[in-house]
C-alpha cells in the first residue's frame, strides 16, 4: 500500500508539472480542452485561432478552477481583472502571455416602461464617470488594488424618490458582484449605487446566474442587468447602455507554486474559509430555511390542491377530467428549471412576486400533478365492492370515500408519495436560476468566494440529507396513523345511523 501510495504521488506530480510547461501560446490548445463561462460568449475571441478546441461550459467562475485542476479542461477563459483575484488564492494558476482578445461591458436595459429612461440616464452617468474619472475610481478601488477581506460598499443612502430599480447581478463573480458579510458587494454594485443615488432611486439586487439576466431582463422582470458583454447579436435583440469597462480576457492555465501547505493544515483553512470567516455558516442557515420553506409550502399546497381536484374529477366529468389531464401532460413532460423560469419571467414576468413564492407556486403544481396521479392509482385499486358494501351498511357517498376507499388506498400511494416528497426536496437546487437565495445558490456563492469546494459541497448534501430523512420521517408517521389496521371500530362506525 505504501508503494501504491508514493507511485500515486509521483504521478500527481508528474502530471501537475506537465500542465505547467505544456503551453505556450493559444495556437498550443488547438485541439484541447477549454472551459468558459456560460453565456459570456468569450469564445469567440479564439474559436478561428483553435477551431479543433472543445469548449466546456460552466456557471460558476470557481468551477473552471476545479476543472483545471481535474485535468477537464487544459485551460479556461476569463477576464483579466478576475483572474487576479483568482491569482491571490490559486498561486498555482497563470496565464498566457498572450490575451484571448479584449471585451466590453455594458449594461443592458429592461424590456419595461422604465426602458427609455434609464437607458438616457444610465448612458448620461457613465458619460460623467468617465470625465469626471469615477469608472477610473472604481477600477483601482475593486479591481487593481482589490482586498476581498476589507474592501465593502456603501448600499446606503438612497433617496429613492423616483422610485425602485431592480438589478440582476451575477452574484458570485468577485469583484464585479459577489456576498461580503451577508451583504451584496463589489464594482457592479457600487456603480449601481452611485447611479442610484446620483438619480433618485432605491436599487433592489438580485443574485442570478449569468445566462438568466439577459432573458430575466428582455422579459421585463429586471429594470438592469449588468456586465454584458458587448457583441453584434445582442445590440439587435437587447437594449445596452454604453460601455462602463473594458478589459483583456486571458486564458488561464495550470502553473507551478512553490508554496505548500500540509493536508490538515489546508483542511483547517478551508474550514475557517467555509463557515467562520464573515459567519458564513450564517448564510448556509439562512439557505436552508429558504429550501424548507419552499418544499413544505409546495407539499402542503401541491397535496391540498391536488386532492381537491381529484375529488372534482372523480365523479367523471369530462371536460373536468379533460382539462386535468392536459395539464398533467403539460408539467410532467417540462423540465422543472424551464417551468420555473416561464412562471417567473412570463407569467409573473410583470407582477413584485418574489423568486421563492414564484417557487412555490411551481413546485406546488408539480407536487399537485403527482398527488392527481397517486390518488387515482391507490383509489383504483380498491374494488368496487367495497364502495357498494359501505354504502348497504348505511354510509353516505362522501362517508364511504373517507373513511373506508381513502385510508385504504392512502396504503398503496402514501409509499410513492413519500418518495415525492424527497424528489421534491431535490429538485428546489435549481431555484437559483429565479434569483432564489436558496441552499444549492449559498454553497455557489460561497465557492466563489473561498474558491473552496469539498465544505461547501459535503456540507449542502449532508443538509439535504438531514431535511429529506426529518420529512420523510413525518410522512411515515401520518402513514402509521392513518393505517387502518390500527383504527379502532367505534371511530369507523361514528356518525353512521344506528339501526332501530
Amino acid at each position: 500500500m505504501k508503494r501504491l501510495a508514493v507511485l500515486f504521488a509521483i504521478l500527481v506530480i508528474f502530471s501537475a508539472s506537465a500542465f505547467a510547461v505544456e503551453y505556450k501560446t493559444i495556437e498550443d490548445l488547438n485541439g484541447k480542452n477549454i472551459g468558459v463561462q456560460t453565456a459570456v460568449l468569450y469564445e469567440e475571441l479564439i474559436q478561428d485561432r483553435v477551431p479543433d478546441a472543445t469548449f466546456q461550459y460552466y456557471t460558476m467562475p470557481n468551477d473552471m478552477i476545479l476543472a483545471l485542476q481535474s485535468g477537464k479542461v487544459d485551460a479556461y477563459l476569463i477576464e483579466e481583472v478576475s483572474f487576479g483575484v483568482q491569482k491571490k488564492n490559486h498561486p498555482e494558476l497563470t496565464a498566457l502571455e498572450e490575451p484571448a482578445g479584449y471585451i466590453n461591458a455594458t449594461c443592458i436595459i429592461g424590456n419595461n416602461e422604465k426602458q427609455d429612461k434609464l437607458l438616457s440616464e444610465l448612458n448620461e452617468f457613465i458619460a460623467e464617470s468617465w470625465e469626471n474619472g469615477l469608472l477610473d475610481e472604481l477600477y483601482d478601488y475593486w479591481i487593481a488594488d482589490f482586498d476581498p477581506v476589507n474592501d465593502t460598499c456603501d448600499i446606503t443612502g438612497f433617496t429613492g424618490e423616483n422610485g425602485v430599480i431592480t438589478v440582476a447581478v451575477e452574484g458570485g463573480y468577485e469583484p464585479f458582484s459577489f456576498i461580503s458579510n451577508g451583504n451584496i458587494s463589489g464594482f457592479d454594485v457600487d456603480f449601481i449605487c452611485r447611479f442610484a443615488r446620483a438619480y433618485g432611486y432605491t436599487p433592489e439586487f438580485f443574485e442570478v446566474p449569468f445566462e438568466a439576466i439577459a432573458p430575466g431582463v428582455e422579459t421585463g422582470k429586471y429594470d438592469i442587468g449588468m456586465n454584458i458583454v458587448v457583441s453584434a447579436e445582442r445590440n439587435e435583440t437587447g437594449t445596452l447602455s454604453d460601455v462602463y469597462y473594458t478589459t483583456p480576457i486571458r486564458l488561464v492555465i495550470l502553473g507551478e507554486d512553490d508554496a505548500e501547505q500540509g493536508f490538515f493544515s489546508k483542511l483547517a483553512d478551508s474550514f475557517n474559509k467555509t463557515f467562520i470567516r464573515e459567519s458564513r455558516w450564517e448564510l448556509f442557515l439562512q439557505g436552508a430555511g429558504i429550501t424548507i420553506l419552499i418544499t413544505i409550502s409546495s407539499i402542503v399546497a401541491g397535496t391540498v390542491l391536488g386532492f381537491v381536484v381529484y375529488i372534482i374529477c372523480r365523479k367523471g366529468s369530462r371536460i373536468a377530467n379533460s382539462i386535468t389531464n392536459f395539464f398533467l401532460w403539460l408539467i410532467h413532460g417540462m423540465p422543472t428549471v424551464l417551468l420555473l423560469m416561464i412562471l417567473y419571467y412570463i407569467v409573473f414576468g410583470s407582477s413584485r412576486l418574489s423568486g421563492t413564492w414564484v417557487s412555490v407556486v411551481g413546485f406546488s403544481l408539480m407536487f399537485a400533478c403527482s398527488m392527481i396521479d397517486m390518488l387515482r392509482v391507490g383509489c383504483n385499486a380498491i374494488g368496487r365492492g367495497q364502495t357498494e358494501a359501505s354504502r348497504a351498511l348505511g354510509y353516505s357517498e362522501s362517508q364511504s370515500f373517507f373513511r373506508i376507499i381513502l385510508p385504504q388506498a392512502a396504503q398503496h400511494f402514501l409509499p410513492i408519495y413519500r418518495n415525492e416528497v424527497v424528489t421534491l426536496i431535490k429538485e428546489t437546487s435549481v431555484v437559483g436560476y429565479i434569483a432564489v437565495l436558496d441552499l444549492t445558490k449559498i454553497s455557489d456563492l460561497v465557492r466563489s468566494r473561498t474558491y473552496e469546494a469539498f465544505f461547501p459541497l459535503i456540507v449542502t448534501a449532508i443538509m439535504y440529507f438531514v431535511i429529506s430523512a426529518l420529512l420523510t420521517k413525518l410522512v411515515t408517521l401520518v402513514e402509521h396513523a392513518i393505517d387502518p389496521k390500527r383504527r379502532k371500530k367505534d371511530k369507523i362506525l361514528k356518525g353512521i345511523k344506528e339501526e332501530e
